[in-house]
């Protein structure tokens, strides 16, 4: 009986997971704004990868994220060998700009403990971290594009000005969201 219990959890995980991961897909390709150099203001779609880490704790939510940093991986692949950087530069955005930047939203679920001001921070936090991962590779592979005097104030002002909005965007929903009563039976595991 305890292992039919058990594989009916990892089963709903999964299931949840990858509709979670479906939607935040879905709504990453519904773009508000589009930036020149990529970047752009979407409909909600980091929320679904928070809310699985919210729901489930960080380790799911970052095995979850890591997922959802692959899938923006393969769907910007062909875009991202256009934009004429090196081997070593490509890597690096890749992994930065990618791999970390989408991974790092499995964290919001770090203070779920602490209900809605814990919830709230937490995803404040995991897309700060995301929107610091762009500046990083911003300051370090895209300098060659800056017309600025300073990569890095140019890599703040170019990615504060999509992240910023979509930050915003997500912390009203995702606060709105969680102090709605039907709420405390879908983050409840």
């Amino acid at each position: 009986m305890t292992q039919t219990i058990k594989s009916h959890t990892k089963t709903t995980r999964l299931v949840t997971a990858a509709i979670m991961l479906a939607l935040a897909t879905v709504l990453s390709m519904v773009k508000v704004i589009q930036m020149p150099l990529g970047g752009s203001i979407t409909l909600l779609s980091m929320l679904p990868i928070c809310i699985i880490s919210i729901k489930y704790g960080v380790k799911f939510g970052l095995a979850t994220s890591f997922a959802y940093s692959l899938i923006q991986l393969a769907l910007d692949f062909s875009s991202a060998l256009s934009w004429g950087l090196s081997k070593q530069a490509l890597i690096t955005c890749f992994l930065v700009d990618y791999i970390l930047a989408f991974s790092v939203l499995g964290l919001a679920g770090a203070f779920r403990k602490k209900r809605y001001m814990g919830i709230c921070l937490g995803i404040a936090m995991a897309i700060t971290l995301r929107f610091l991962c762009h500046v990083v590779s911003g300051g370090v592979v895209f300098d060659i594009w800056c017309e600025w005097d300073n990569a890095w104030v140019y890599s703040v002002a170019y990615n504060g000005a999509f992240m910023l909005p979509e930050m915003i965007i997500t912390m009203v929903a995702a606060c709105a969201m969680m102090k709605l009563p039907q709420m405390n039976s879908v983050l409840s595991e």
